[in-house]
């Protein structure tokens, strides 16, 4: 696998039914086909640190999507990490619902598969509210290989109305890999543990990685929670997902 290229980045628009979904794109610039990685976003919008991680994975030879998850209720949302800013994107995260969230994703696959330079395998990969989910879309026929990080109420309640996301676990296609700290407040270990004993009981292929005294947010190098011991750890374990999976 070729790491480190040059890239290209764009925006673009993503068809869906009667929506345009604005999405960041970044791809390798050599010549190739590339597996694909629908990158999901925080509930800060795709900000600089979404479109870096959309970035990074382009360099080590992916064609990453990111697709902006509240397109429907607020186009072009960006965000840091104020706590005013996390109060208004927890709004926004609380508004969307699974089905139309499965079916922009989807779109977002359709579009990378209309491109000539795509091989035809995909993953995805998310964080926060996209942890959350990532774990949905791994449900997805397309998606061979999954990472969620930190994303909460996965064990408890699910995007609109319907049963906790939990309970799509014998819906999961490909390998999922989930990365929680143990300092997370928001995710009760007790959550975490009833997670991988679904994902145990359906024999679903994955891991759990458990990071001490790691928070909320800790892959994030724009956040007070940044661990750079864990981030480096999980980085490698999803480099090596994805390229085990999908190259």
């Amino acid at each position: 696998m070729m790491t480190d290229q040059e890239i290209r980045t764009d925006t673009v628009k993503i068809s869906n039914g009667d929506i345009q979904i604005s999405a960041y794109i970044a791809m390798p610039a050599s010549e190739g086909v590339f597996p694909g990685i629908v990158v999901l976003q925080e509930i800060f919008g795709i900000n600089s640190h979404i479109r870096d991680v959309t970035e990074r994975l382009a360099k080590e030879g992916y064609m990453a999507i990111a697709p902006a998850l509240f397109q429907r209720t607020v186009p072009n949302f960006e965000a840091g990490y104020t706590p005013e800013s996390i109060e208004t994107g927890r709004n926004y995260a609380f508004q969307t619902k699974a089905s139309e969230l499965l079916s922009d994703i989807q779109a977002a696959i359709d579009y990378l598969k209309s491109l000539p330079n795509v091989k035809q395998n995909f993953g995805v990969i998310g964080f926060c509210f996209g942890g959350h989910v990532a774990y949905l879309a791994a449900t997805l026929p397309d998606i061979k290989a999954t990472a969620s990080f930190y994303g909460a109420r996965i064990a408890t309640a699910t995007l609109g109305d319907g049963e906790p996301t939990i309970t799509r676990t014998p819906e999961i296609k490909g390998k999922l890999y989930a990365f929680f700290g143990s300092e997370d407040a928001s995710i009760p270990v007790e959550q975490v543990d009833q997670i991988e004993e679904e994902l145990q009981k359906y024999q679903i292929p994955h891991q759990i990685f458990r990071y001490d005294q790691a928070d909320h947010g800790f892959f994030c190098d724009q956040r007070s929670s940044y661990n750079p011991d864990a981030a480096a750890d999980a980085w490698k374990q999803v480099k090596q997902l994805f390229a085990k999976e999908l190259q």
